[in-house]
């Protein structure tokens, strides 16, 4: 990597140049992180020489200390280390679209938007909304998230899929028990040069933006929609006041959705970043969350579960993993 970011070639697209630099040094960082690591649990094993030798009690409390601090520091970065698919390191689109459920459904999707966006936020990750449909009566239908961080897509890709809620519907006269769906996918940032898009090929259209109403209702024709017209592919953006701003981010989520594309017609098998594609129903659940009779979230993947729905939904992810 050090060879490549000094060819002179390479400085001829500075965009490509500053992509290069940035991965030398997020490996960089992570290469002196276990060196540190190593250098550290050396030093560790030294001490517990000496204690052996020693009566003192005093130094006993100080390795074991140390020990439990280098453990949990390890337990941390663990998850970044097996992280080695193509696309992990990546920063990611969020996609969530509500299911079967009506209203419920619609609401159900809103609460999974607040919570990845508190996930996102406690890992310090950038996060914008490029894209929201409101439902009619509440919630909303569709989103998709933009989320820019290191390993983004590593740690999210395992949420792809049908998610499921069972709770007291507060949408009939009869607050009877209600089952909804929603379903959420995870891409992977796509380069530009990785999917080829023709411009011969868009067809773009400008329109007001739409939205709950309020100060902040957009007044301007500065929403975007974009036609790929050879895949039927439509995408539209309208959360920022600036053309070319939605404009950028309706592209990058047309790249994701061809990558996919290209990916499914190419290999046929779980080559895609998104996995095969599931309906937001019945059967199809990867994790269930239970406010009545009893709360629950469940991992139908890993079989983790843990009844701190509240924590859970909060963005704490970590416990239901």
């Amino acid at each position: 990597m050090n060879t490549k970011s000094q060819d002179p070639e390479l400085w001829k697209n500075p965009e490509k140049a500053k992509k290069t630099l940035e991965k030398l040094e997020k490996i960089t960082k992570e290469v002196e992180f276990w060196e540190k690591l190593e250098k550290e649990a050396s030093d560790l094993i030294e001490m517990q020489e000496l204690a052996e030798q020693s009566p003192s009690e005093k130094l006993r409390e100080e390795l074991e200390q140390k020990i439990a601090e280098l453990g949990e520091i390890f337990e941390k970065h663990k998850l970044i280390a097996q992280m080695n698919g193509k696309y992990d390191a990546r920063s990611a689109i969020l996609a969530i679209h509500a299911g079967a459920g009506g209203a419920d459904a619609q609401d159900w999707a809103e609460m999974l938007l607040r919570m990845y966006l508190r996930f996102c936020e406690k890992r310090n990750w950038k996060t914008n909304i490029s894209s929201k449909t409101d439902g009619e009566e509440a919630g909303i239908k569709s989103a998709y998230v933009e989320v820019e961080g290191e390993y983004a897509f590593g740690y999210l890709k395992s949420e792809k899929g049908v998610h499921r809620l069972v709770r007291l519907s507060p949408f009939n006269a009869n607050n009877l028990r209600q089952t909804s769906f929603a379903l959420v996918e995870i891409y992977p940032e796509i380069e530009s040069e990785e999917v080829n898009i023709e411009e011969s090929d868009l067809e773009i259209g400008v329109f007001r933006s739409s939205g709950p109403g309020g100060q902040s209702v957009n007044t301007t024709d500065s929403a975007i929609r974009v036609k790929h017209k050879p895949s039927g592919i439509v995408v539209s953006c309208q959360t920022e006041r600036s053309q070319m701003q939605n404009r950028k981010s309706a592209m990058a989520i047309l790249r994701t959705r061809l990558f996919e594309l290209q990916a499914e017609k190419v290999e046929k098998e779980r080559k895609s970043a998104k996995g095969k594609h599931v309906s937001a129903e019945w059967g199809n659940q990867i994790r269930s969350y239970i406010l009545h009779p009893y709360k629950l979230v469940k991992n139908h993947q890993t079989g983790v579960e843990t009844a701190d729905v509240e924590a859970v939904l909060d963005g704490k992810l970590e416990l239901i993993k």
